[in-house]
């Protein structure tokens, strides 16, 4: 079942667009990584989906239903973030407990567990916290929600390397257990890459590539030699990437539709084949130009 369907969506704030035209689905109970630069609209996407902002054009549908001003998506949606405000005349402790009476399948056993594995001060206020401490407050308030739908932007900004190896642990031992859809939205795919089933890469308001994780370790492959192989060899391949090294290699990444009788004879010609990691494809496939910036200092 499609937890949201999205079918031609636009958010155009002034004359920019932030999302353009996006289509996609995403299925109940599984993780997906909302993958994207600073300012690709991800977190305008979240915003929709959470019903906190109307779209300009197109159609989006939460649990089959339009989530602007949706009491029903509301019940079932949980939308974290860093720059949320939460009420500043409750301490932590309260503000666990009033979260406790808007979620039914809250866990209060789990969220003061982590509450106190992370030594958070129940006397404390929201507003007093580090950015880190508030990303990790955020963190129990989104696993213990159990909510059908858990959407996290940027859930790890401000938290140093333990918190965030254990919020990950925490996170997928909690998904395992109690399975839900969750949206993690980050740009930062090397760090999340591990928990992910699907991954939705935008740039500029619109939709890149939308598909397994595991298939997107196959998208794409990297070849180094003499440039004049190179260059003759992708006279017709799909050219992601591009990198001149020293006087006369180069290292390009393209699109992965080789046979083994293709790659065979690449390696006959002297040429070195190497798998592409999903981020660094990730990368190039959202740059503005084929050579990143290195463009900047070439003068050819």
């Amino acid at each position: 079942m499609s937890v949201i369907e999205c079918n031609g969506l636009t958010k155009v704030y002034g004359g920019t667009k932030a999302l353009n035209n996006l289509s996609f689905k995403i299925e109940e109970n599984k993780i997906t990584g909302l993958i994207g630069r600073n300012g690709a609209g991800k977190t305008t996407l979240l915003k929709i989906i959470a019903g906190l902002l109307k779209e300009t054009a197109g159609e989006l549908k939460v649990f089959s239903e339009k989530p602007f001003n949706s009491l029903q998506v509301s019940a079932n949606v949980i939308f974290l973030h860093d720059q949320m405000n939460l009420p500043t005349a409750l301490n932590l402790k309260e503000l666990l407990e009033t979260a406790a009476s808007f979620y039914p399948n809250w866990d209060r056993e789990l969220a003061d567990r982590l509450f106190d594995y992370f030594s958070l001060n129940p006397l404390q206020y929201y507003n007093g916290l580090s950015k880190g401490m508030k990303s990790t407050f955020n963190m129990i308030l989104g696993l213990s929600a159990r909510v059908p739908l858990t959407m996290l932007d940027e859930p790890t900004t401000g938290m140093d390397a333990a918190v965030r190896k254990d919020f990950y642990r925490a996170l997928l031992k909690e998904y395992i257990a109690y399975p839900r859809t969750i949206i993690i939205s980050s740009h930062h795919l090397n760090e999340i890459e591990d928990l992910l089933e699907d991954i939705l890469l935008v740039n500029e308001g619109k939709e890149i590539l939308h598909m397994p994780v595991a298939d997107l370790k196959e998208w794409a492959i990297g070849i180094q030699g003499k440039t004049t192989v190179i260059n003759e060899w992708t006279q017709n391949t799909e050219v992601i990437y591009t990198k001149s090294i020293g006087i006369d290699q180069s290292y390009v990444v393209v699109r992965n539709h080789f046979s083994e009788t293709e790659r065979q004879r690449a390696r006959n010609a002297g040429i070195d084949i190497t798998p592409v990691t999903s981020s660094d494809l990730c990368v190039y496939l959202t740059s503005k130009t084929k050579g990143g910036i290195d463009d900047v200092f070439n003068k050819g």
